[in-house]
């Protein structure tokens, strides 16, 4: 959508990779570098399968310091999450990477930072309810662009960094190679 709505033409082409494993193989423990690895080999493995294009690979990680969060599996693990998360801030590690003809050509990594307001399990139940089956699909449990907007006191960070795409740097590299006419 973000692509999209900038004007970009692409084609998506899901990249086969373990994440978990190439996470737990990287011994890597900080949120940003685990996004950054991750973006990589999802730039990596599709470039190097579609020579002559130029590849973009993304990927978010959801931390309160270096305690990492995964996508809840189902309403139990939403519920858990959101307990977790209530009433404190945590921060959403956004990484950005291109590969060209099956090598890196740009990565970036941006941090916006997310302050939930203080909620009981009876407002954390109540907005599982009203949410559904899309509370996992995000790690958190929320969307940012949609009802979980409602679950937040105070946001500091780019809105495209939030939704999981540091945008603005993208666009910056993809004029400084002559890819983008604007």
């Amino acid at each position: 959508m973000l692509l999209s709505n900038a004007g970009l033409t692409f084609e998506v082409v899901a990249a086969d990779v373990d994440e978990r494993a190439i996470q737990q193989g990287s011994g890597l423990e900080e949120p940003g570098e685990i996004a950054a690895l991750l973006a990589r080999e999802k730039a990596l493995w599709v470039s190097s399968r579609r020579l002559g294009h130029y590849v973009i690979g993304a990927d978010q990680t959801l931390a309160i310091g270096q305690e990492l969060f995964t996508k809840p599996a189902d309403r139990g693990q939403a519920f858990a999450q959101l307990k977790r998360l209530v009433g404190r801030s945590h921060q959403l590690h956004s990484a950005v990477a291109v590969a060209h003809d099956g090598k890196l050509v740009f990565e970036h990594v941006a941090v916006a930072e997310l302050t939930m307001r203080a909620m009981g399990e009876a407002e954390i139940a109540a907005y599982l309810d009203e949410a559904g089956e899309a509370v996992t699909s995000s790690v958190g449990a929320y969307q940012l662009e949609g009802l979980g907007v409602h679950l937040f006191e105070r946001i500091k960070g780019d809105h495209f960094t939030i939704l999981g795409l540091p945008l603005l740097p993208l666009l910056s590299f993809l004029r400084s190679q002559s890819l983008l006419a604007i």
